[in-house]
């Protein structure tokens, strides 16, 4: 039992703290030995991109974000923006319509946002394609820092960065910038005002667990980077990232993270995908405990089934990034385990060692935190959706 306690609690340490102290002297040393790259200096002409974005019913915040698109520092003759109508019930077709012929619009039945995606990618004319959503703003230069790294023939995607709300006050400034350009397009808007009022209240409410997000995202991000320094990155920001359209594999029906596993289909086929956190987009943090929870339940689910779609993943001579994704991703799926085996395996140790039982204190005394915490931000929670009137949750 003491071997069990101390191999997983060594796991935990290993996954959380060692594997990055491990990758940060591995970056380190990639960068002393790699010769100075000054690719994105040479670029003498900017690629065709075809931006595409995958809608469900998003007709109240759709416009905002084709005005965004639209007044990216990017040559409009370079650019395509495509909108996936995703079986819509809603306004989506005529937003879009207020917005042609610069944006085109697909429509297929309902299906679910791969094959939303696989039916955008079809419809795209660059070699290049970018993958953004709805929700999202990019900054003004997004575009070409997205871009820039594919001078190199090596990278077949480049991931830009995702920077929350409760990171940086960059993301205000972006808010307050796109309100101002904010114009009325050519032709008759029919978004209703009151849906875009209902819109603005559900975000206004503060998120309640934001600087625990912005940490643990600030942290994922820096892996992010030091993995694209020593070989690639192990999956893209769904928000903003881009691939040569000759890698593109069309998803299943069913795929839960195409920003994970088209990135590893990239690497797989032999190119690298890499991480520059100049391309920027903007969002909100998740508004409370809830919405967190969903998305890491939907990460967690998401990367079980890749290993399914993708099991050359786990052959270290198929997969060039084989240690960086057994330590990360596997790593993360087998975490709550190793933290079970440790509880149980404390609660035998107990009554023979004095550690063991303040080893089992501890660990309940986490729980017990954990649980007040939830309750907390329930309470505090309540009387601000009871102000605004509607649930304040992040956006699906």
């Amino acid at each position: 039992m003491e071997l069990t306690f101390w191999v997983a609690i060594a796991f935990v340490a290993y996954v959380y703290a060692g594997y990055p102290l491990l990758l940060r002297a591995w970056a380190h040393r990639a960068r002393r030995n790699r010769p100075q790259d000054d690719a994105a200096g040479r670029q003498t002409s900017l690629p065709g991109v075809s931006i595409v974005i995958a809608a469900h019913n998003e007709g109240a915040r759709l416009a905002a974000r084709l005005d965004n698109l639209r007044a990216l520092d990017y040559p409009p003759a370079r650019r395509q923006i495509i909108v996936v109508s995703d079986g819509s019930m809603d306004d989506t077709a005529a937003v879009v319509a207020g917005h042609q012929p610069y944006v085109e619009l697909v429509e297929v039945p309902r299906g679910g946002k791969a094959l939303a995606l696989n039916a955008g990618v079809a419809r795209a004319t660059f070699d290049l394609v970018v993958f953004a959503d709805a929700r999202q703003r990019f900054a003004s230069d997004a575009l070409r820092h997205l871009v820039a790294p594919f001078s190199d023939p090596q990278v077949g995607g480049v991931s830009g960065e995702l920077l929350l709300d409760c990171e940086s006050a960059l993301f205000a400034n972006q808010r307050a910038e796109a309100n101002r350009r904010r114009r009325p397009a050519a032709g008759n808007r029919t978004v209703s005002r009151d849906r875009r009022l209902l819109a603005d209240r559900r975000l206004a409410v503060e998120s309640t667990i934001g600087d625990g997000v912005g940490l643990y995202w600030r942290y994922e991000k820096h892996l992010r980077r030091l993995e694209s320094t020593v070989g690639s990155t192990l999956g893209a920001t769904g928000a903003i990232y881009a691939i040569r359209r000759a890698l593109w594999a069309p998803l299943p029906a069913d795929t839960i993270l195409d920003d994970v596993l088209t990135p590893m289909r990239v690497v797989l086929a032999g190119f690298r995908v890499v991480f520059d956190d100049r391309a920027q987009a903007f969002d909100r943090a998740a508004a409370d405990a809830d919405g967190e929870a969903r998305r890491k339940i939907r990460t967690l689910a998401g990367n079980f089934q890749i290993v399914w779609l993708e099991p050359r993943l786990l052959a270290p001579w198929r997969n060039p990034v084989w240690f960086q994704y057994v330590s990360h991703k596997i790593g993360r799926l087998l975490v709550p385990y190793a933290l079970l085996a440790a509880f149980a395996s404390s609660l035998v140790l107990a009554a023979q060692s004095a550690f063991y039982l303040a080893a089992v204190a501890g660990e309940v005394a986490f729980l017990v935190l954990a649980g007040y915490g939830a309750l907390l931000e329930h309470r505090v929670r309540m009387p601000a959706l009871n102000g605004v009137g509607v649930p304040a949750r992040r956006p699906a």
